[in-house]
């Protein structure tokens, strides 16, 4: 009888403790999509300042917003998005996604003030390939393993930048690389936010316990969703990690309900390193 309790207990501790596994059933109709995506496209993105960061032979052009105050005695997040496939280029234009642009809405301006960095590669950010179970996983590139410099220089330079609170969010591709820089050094990031990504499996055991967000459509066969159940399921002690799953959604829908909400940097926001 003893036993039997000490494996209740074990179980509910597991569960209570354990990630977190949610499903909803939301759906996008085709003018719900035409006006979140219509919103977001009329913000005017000057704020956005335009940089390059040159390494070596490494050149990426970046667009770079402040927070709204910018008080030099306050510390600020810094929140790094990343652009999908359809995206890639050197016009310093292109990469001005929906979740890069989402910071520029007036309600998330004021509220979340934050430093934000959006990157731009001329080439896929990060690469495809299938591991030996038939899982399609990602690899980085050299540039998003530059990144890691452009970081550190801009903590530099703006040295109210809240190290302990830099967040990645990305969509597709972009997800990719999001999880690409949590595994290449985790230490240095609070949160993820992975978006309808082909999972990073290289360094699971050093992000166990890291903030990560996974949103994923279940109707996705451009980046398949088996991709997110597998990363999840590997990552199963993780206590932070949330996977997000929409029935409905697939992979060209499933950024529109996260455009006229707070959620995504609500999040983010509530997260340290």
């Amino acid at each position: 009888m003893k036993f039997k309790i000490i494996l209740l207990i074990i179980f509910t501790i597991n569960q209570t403790f354990a990630q977190k596994k949610e499903f909803r059933d939301t759906k996008v109709d085709t003018l719900t999509f035409l006006n979140n995506r219509k919103l977001l496209n009329s913000l005017n993105t000057d704020q956005f300042q335009k940089k390059t960061f040159v390494e070596n032979d490494i050149t990426i052009p970046y667009r770079f917003l402040t927070p709204k105050n910018n008080l030099t005695n306050q510390k600020y997040p810094l929140v790094i998005t990343f652009h999908n496939s359809t995206r890639i280029g050197n016009d310093n234009e292109n990469q001005l996604e929906p979740f890069a642009k989402i910071w520029l809405r007036d309600e998330i301006y004021t509220k979340f003030q934050c430093y934000v960095v959006a990157p731009q590669f001329n080439k896929r950010s990060t690469n495809y390939e299938t591991n030996g179970v038939g899982i399609q996983i990602s690899k980085p590139s050299n540039e998003v393993v530059a990144l890691l410099k452009l970081i550190k220089d801009l903590e530099k330079e703006y040295p109210n930048i809240d190290k302990n609170r830099i967040y990645l969010i990305g969509y597709s591709m972009g997800g990719s690389t999001a999880q690409n820089l949590m595994n290449l050094q985790p230490k240095l990031f609070a949160a993820a936010v992975s978006v309808a990504a082909v999972p990073d499996l290289s360094n699971l055991n050093k992000i166990k316990e890291k903030n990560i967000w996974l949103i994923h459509g279940e109707q996705d066969t451009e980046n398949p969703y088996i991709g997110s159940v597998e990363l999840y399921n590997k990552l199963s002690s993780d206590k932070n990690l949330i996977f997000t799953t929409f029935t409905n959604l697939h992979h060209n829908n499933i950024v529109i309900p996260f455009l006229i909400t707070d959620e995504i940097p609500k999040w983010l926001f509530g997260k340290h390193r």
